[in-house]
């Protein structure tokens, strides 16, 4: 092989890996961010979080990320909150959706992108799934939906 066809090849195998990588991360980078948009960030995050159960639990998650959108602590996108690390399932941004929830998530997605937010989701930036419990006195639940359990964190007196 010539080292023009070599260099190529490689060009080719890094091409691929990098734009099949969806949202992980190489070197600090994450380039589902330059082509993803809004909506097919929160869907995914609805979809791969609410474990496409309801629309009610895909509203909670998506108000959960608008929750965090609006607060100065987070990022000021729906795809950098969905891809910050370790906050929201891995792969989120990247694995395929591959079944009927994906037009539940659309669906949804759009309603939240619109302003419809879950009322019992309230100021809650946080969930996990529904049935475990832990043992800090600052977790404050608000609901649970889609099975997840959603809560806020509040400082205790």
């Amino acid at each position: 092989m010539s080292r023009f066809a070599g260099a190529v090849l490689r060009l080719a195998v890094f091409t691929v890996a990098v734009t099949t990588l969806g949202g992980c991360s190489l070197l600090g980078m994450n380039f589902a961010f330059n082509r993803m948009s809004e909506k097919e960030c929160m869907m995914r995050a609805m979809y791969f979080e609410s474990n496409r159960s309801s629309a009610e639990g895909m509203l909670a998650v998506g108000t959960v990320v608008m929750n965090r959108v609006n607060d100065p602590r987070y990022p000021k996108s729906v795809c950098e909150v969905v891809g910050q690390k370790n906050q929201f399932a891995q792969g989120v941004l990247s694995k395929p959706m591959i079944d009927s929830g994906a037009v539940l998530a659309a669906q949804v997605s759009d309603q939240v992108l619109r302003g419809a937010r879950h009322p019992g989701v309230q100021n809650a930036q946080h969930f996990h799934t529904a049935g475990l419990r832990f043992p800090y006195n600052n977790m404050f639940y608000v609901l649970e939906a889609g099975g997840n359990e959603f809560y806020e964190k509040r400082s205790v007196r």
